[in-house]
């Protein structure tokens, strides 16, 4: 019995990293700049529609009930821009930004 715990604790181990490696991008985490652009209305856009339109991305909740939501958009060569949105208490979109995709790095 133990002998066979000791092969299957591994292999079950296995198979789990085995999923992880070969995951998607979570969804919402990458979405096209024009799309986020014309889709994202601070004053009417709510939390819940992001969610629906885009799917959860990374996020940084605030004491103050404030949440900035960040999604990337690919530019090309490897580069991403970001899309920071910034919810109020209530959940509606308060801001947003765009920050361009920083230079390549030097060789």
């Amino acid at each position: 019995m133990k002998l066979r715990a000791l092969v299957l604790v591994p292999a079950l181990a296995l198979a789990v990293l085995a999923g992880c490696a070969t995951g998607t991008i979570p969804a919402g985490t990458q979405v096209p700049a024009e799309r986020l652009a014309a889709s994202v209305v601070p004053g009417r856009t709510t939390k819940a529609e992001l969610l629906a339109t885009f799917g959860q991305t990374k996020a940084v909740v605030f004491d103050s009930g404030f949440e900035a939501w960040v999604y990337q958009s690919p530019a090309g060569a490897g580069r991403f821009s970001e899309f920071v949105i910034l919810l109020d208490p209530a959940g509606v979109v308060a801001k947003t930004r765009q920050r361009a995709p920083s230079a390549p790095a030097p060789r």
